[in-house]
């Protein structure tokens, strides 16, 4: 849809999509439809959007202009060779232009044709058809009101020669007008597919309406920067692709190969999940024929617009944690994943988190300046209110696995386990990642540490690993009976549908061999330990100085997950934080990981906690909450939020069955049955989500079919749970931020 003139501007602000999957020419805008009312008309309560403009060097964001040379009044023409001059008496002769922004005030300028203006040499400029480091210009406003455009490659200014002719050079006419025009093409991007627009808060001092989710790894993925710099991937680059990408979708999500190999043949996910090899299409955008997809954990579930999508559908707040296991990556790292990747969890994790801030800035220039993007990284409950009252989704960073600042452990004959860290380590390491914005952290995961001992959800293989990266094995003891465990699998339901049961079964041999058994099977000459029959607990407490860590975290108000923990740790750290003054509220947010009791979730609840489960489908969403209305507590209100878990080697929810209610595309949210009142009341506009679908090649994701492979079908999890559980399910994930954020209030305010 191509719209002329305020009035259809301000239409269109009102009712075209946020995130519509619909690619009409790109116009720019006139300023002052910035300055549409949000309250008026069908938007009410809704976040103003970004209208590219010539403001600041900024405000071009996403517009379509043509360049003018301020020295000749002339319009850059490009010519059939791919070069560009100053030459055009108007502006309607000139190259429309979509000014698509690599970051903060650095631009591509994508032409008509699809190619992009490059710097071709040191003096020269024409243009390439992919995007590369020659593609990028920083623009910035002159003194004058003009604006300077330099190759960020080169380090020189664009020019026009005395004949016109665009070149780079550091003398001459370097001052350009960028005026407004149409006809631009749009830039390649991953669709929204949600028509309508998302909305603001009701006040500072109001509760909060909207979903949480409060565990999950975007920043995981195969290279840990915009694609600028070559700062190496997470996890041996086990799982390919990047949260964000300053080319875009075709560079985050484009083609695997490079890292799974043709066909897929390298690709480690079965390494890691314990199935047979496999090949698969490598090929993502915009076909994607074999990824992500439900099992598949080897492929970034997590692209910015996925949960630009969840957000648009009323998620406002989201835990994003680095994460890390050093035993995986190394062997990733020997063997099929990316050679001499960083592998110590203290330096990835803190490399995720500097990841994290530089997508906030991508985001922020997408939306036309520092600030003005949907995702803001908060560092208290006041900020997390400040920023969803204003229709934005605050981030809470976060850190988890084993080797928490520096706290592995080796056991060494003759001496038993030596603590890799001391208590200066963990101040010092403390103070750091506070400094870095964290403020949720997990002690312990998957393998033992110096602080305490993990839960065991797995068998041999992750004690092997254990092994690899301790020097021993776990000590256990057969865990309680299953029916004194809070959601104990015994009815039916598949492995995502409740909070795990405590411990797990350790197999005499190995279920499968495969490299990663027989590398593991290497280093302990063949030798796997003999355990009793049954589930298996970790024998392991907290130490001394896990004791320690844990209660200078408190001192530091982080938020702490008991998950991940094993039995014995989960109840000493109810009781440490049951004789703080006042009590410190625990959460539990990763589905129980290493068990859960009845006991132990009322005492998570009574601390003043909170409860959500793991990337569950609807059916077992609804299970979860019917068990969660048994114990909440009365004076505050239920709010079930929810632990995706993107990136972080669990899988995804599976489709919930034809037997099930099945969605009907597309469906709207905020309006209808299962909808309470409180929305309206809220001034809370429905939207409607379509099915998402690529323009450019028509794949599409149905969660009926394809189930949940990646983040952008959460809004679809919320329809599921609207089919399976009706207002009072719907309510209480809406108000799960709200019961967040007063958790939150309740450790930081103290």
């Amino acid at each position: 849809m191509k719209i002329k003139g305020f009035s259809g501007i301000a239409l269109a602000l009102a009712c075209v999509a946020c995130g519509s999957s619909s690619k009409p020419e790109v116009d720019s805008l006139p300023p002052d439809a910035s300055a549409a009312p949000a309250g008026g008309g069908s938007c009410a309560n809704a976040p103003v959007p970004h209208v590219a403009s010539t403001q600041d060097r900024y405000s071009l964001a996403n517009g379509c202009f043509v360049l003018k040379s301020v020295a000749s009044k002339a319009y850059a023409v490009k010519d059939g060779n791919g070069g560009y001059a100053a030459t055009a008496a108007a502006a309607a002769g000139g190259e429309p232009l979509l000014l698509r922004p690599t970051g903060l005030g650095k631009y591509l300028f994508y032409a008509k044709d699809q190619s992009f203006l490059a710097a071709t040499s040191a003096e020269a400029v024409g243009s390439v058809d992919a995007p590369e480091e020659a593609v990028v210009w920083t623009v910035d406003k002159t003194a004058d009101g003009h604006f300077s455009i330099v190759s960020e490659q080169e380090g020189q200014p664009l020019a026009a020669d005395n004949s016109g002719a665009l070149v780079l050079a550091s003398g001459g006419a370097t001052a350009f007008d960028f005026e407004a025009s149409s006809g631009c093409t749009p830039y390649p991007e991953m669709p929204v597919g949600i028509q309508g627009r998302t909305f603001t808060g009701q006040g500072i001092d109001k509760p909060v309406i909207g979903y949480a989710d409060a565990h999950t790894h975007m920043a995981m993925g195969s290279e840990l920067s915009d694609g600028s710099g070559n700062v190496g991937p997470s996890a041996a680059g086990i799982v390919y692709g990047q949260m964000f990408n300053r080319f875009g979708v075709t560079e985050a999500l484009g083609n695997c190969q490079a890292f799974h190999g043709p066909n897929g043949i390298l690709d480690a996910e079965w390494i890691v999940a314990g199935t047979a090899p496999g090949t698969h299409d490598t090929q993502g955008w915009p076909t994607f024929v074999d990824w992500p997809k439900v099992p598949n954990i080897s492929h970034q579930a997590m692209y910015y617009k996925w949960v630009e999508r969840s957000y648009i559908a009323g998620q406002r707040l989201m835990v994003n944690l680095g994460t890390n296991i050093e035993a995986l990556c190394q062997f990733g790292s020997l063997t099929l994943g990316t050679k001499f990747a960083d592998c110590n969890d203290m330096s990835i994790g803190i490399k995720q988190l500097k990841y994290a801030y530089q997508m906030q800035d991508y985001i922020d220039a997408q939306e036309g300046g520092p600030g003005k993007g949907w995702y803001r990284i908060v560092q208290s409950p006041a900020e997390a209110r400040q920023v969803i009252n204003e229709g934005k989704m605050a981030v809470v960073l976060g850190l988890e696995f084993s080797n928490i600042f520096g706290c592995g452990t080796k056991s060494i004959a003759g001496i038993g386990e030596v603590a890799q860290c001391t208590k200066e380590d963990i101040d010092a390491g403390l103070e750091e990642v506070y400094k870095l914005g964290v403020r949720q952290l997990y002690l312990y995961h998957d393998i033992n540490n110096a602080l305490a001992g993990t839960g065991i959800f797995s068998g041999v293989v992750m004690d092997l690993l254990g092994f690899l990266q301790t020097g021993s094995f776990r000590d256990t003891y057969t865990c309680p009976p299953e029916e004194h465990q809070w959601f104990a699998q015994d009815r039916g339901l598949p492995h995502f549908a409740d909070f795990y049961i405590a411990g797990a079964v350790q197999e005499a041999s190995l279920p499968i061999n495969t490299p990663l058994t027989d590398f593991l099977l290497g280093i302990t000459n063949g030798i796997l330990p003999i355990y009793p029959p049954g589930r298996q607990c970790n024998a392991k407490g907290l130490t001394d100085l896990g004791r320690y860590a844990l209660q200078e975290a408190m001192k530091k108000k982080m938020v702490l997950d008991t998950d991940h923990a094993s039995m014995l740790v989960k109840n000493e750290m109810i009781d440490v934080a049951r004789h703080q003054t006042p009590v410190y509220p625990l959460i539990s947010v990763h589905g129980g990981h290493g068990g859960l009791t009845k006991e132990m979730a009322k005492d998570i609840l009574d601390l003043g906690g909170i409860i959500f489960p793991y990337n569950p489908n609807g059916v077992m969403a609804k299970s979860v909450f019917d068990e969660l209305k048994t114990m909440w507590p009365s004076d505050r209100p239920l709010g079930m939020g929810y632990g995706f878990d993107g990136n972080g080697f669990g899988g995804y929810p599976e489709p919930r069955g034809a037997s099930r209610p099945q969605i009907s595309y597309p469906f709207k949210l905020f309006e209808g049955p299962g909808w309470g009142p409180q929305f309206a009341a809220a001034g809370i506009k429905p939207v409607t989500v379509e099915m998402l679908t690529i323009p450019e090649s028509g794949k599409s994701w149905n969660a009926d079919v394809d189930g949940t492979p990646h983040y952008g079908l959460m809004p679809d999890i919320v329809e599921e749970l609207r089919l399976e559980g009706g207002e009072e399910a719907v309510s209480a994930f809406y108000n799960s931020a709200e019961a967040y954020i007063q958790m939150w209030e309740r450790v930081y305010n103290r």
